[in-house]
């Protein structure tokens, strides 16, 4: 297949994807009830976005350069780091711009995924959800197949080991096997390896989700704790999500390709 072929069958598909979230949305909205499988547990497809400010700083703050104001997400207010840990968070924090994984297009990890400001897209099966997000390309799989976590390895995921099951209608998804390079917001909250997370997934109604997630860590927090953000299901015509490839912006001065000769006399011109 041509480039060209390969951009016009993607953009079909993305075109295809958001008129499917589209028609979802729209008989949702016509019945009122929360969407369900045939088997009878809610169904989550569709494209979901957060208003919070929960990825500038999960915990309460007031107006920054680099960030707007927010009333945090965190439950008690403060996360409970552990004295040693609370070191490692300022100078994460005093060197934001330049540490936090986002500005690398890294991907988000487990839980910013969620809560960052730019939508996601949930595919749902009765095995299982995947989950597509448009920031950094990154796909996530939640099983619900009554499978287990993996054995112990030597080596983490960037978006953990997810697996689900349902007590009444919220899905409960136990999610471990971690690598510590994530952080959990732009103001350098972070975790280590052995972090443990236990999300719960409940329709509020037919088009808003609450979303927490209840963090563990013995390596860095005193105690578990848990933040919680609202979910809203995009109902706009034609809504799709929009490949964020920002990996590639360092690149963009070399493409189109052009000839030495041109590239030498385009910065003879700027001279």
């Amino acid at each position: 297949m041509s480039q060209r072929s390969s951009i016009a069958a993607l953009a079909a598909a993305g075109l295809w994807l958001g008129f499917v979230a589209t028609a979802v949305a729209a008989g949702v909205a016509a019945t009122g009830k929360i969407p369900r499988l045939a088997n009878g547990h809610p169904d989550f497809s569709g494209i979901w976005q957060t208003t919070s400010a929960a990825d500038y700083d999960l915990e309460p703050h007031g107006t920054r350069v680099d960030a707007p104001p927010g009333a945090g997400v965190v439950e008690g207010g403060t996360i409970p780091y552990k004295p040693e840990a609370l070191e490692k968070r300022r100078q994460n924090f005093e060197n934001r711009d330049k540490l936090d994984p986002r500005l690398k297009c890294w991907t988000l990890g487990t839980p910013r995924g969620i809560y960052y400001p730019e939508p996601f897209q949930i595919f749902q099966r009765p095995q299982d959800l995947t989950i597509v997000f448009e920031f950094g390309q990154s796909v996530r799989t939640i099983f619900t197949n009554n499978t287990k976590h993996q054995d112990e390895r030597d080596f983490g995921y960037w978006l953990g080991d997810s697996r689900g099951h349902w007590e009444g209608d919220t899905l409960v998804v136990d999610v471990v096997d971690f690598w510590d390079e994530t952080w959990l917001d732009r103001a350098g909250n972070y975790h280590s390896d052995k972090l443990h997370v236990v999300e719960r997934w409940t329709y509020l109604d037919a088009n808003t989700v609450e979303y927490k997630a209840t963090l563990d860590d013995p390596e860095v927090y005193t105690r578990p704790w848990t933040l919680g953000v609202i979910l809203y299901r995009h109902r706009e015509k034609n809504f799709q999500l929009i490949e964020n490839y920002c990996f590639t912006l360092p690149y963009d001065q070399y493409y189109p390709y052009r000839p030495p000769q041109a590239q030498n006399q385009t910065n003879a011109e700027k001279k």
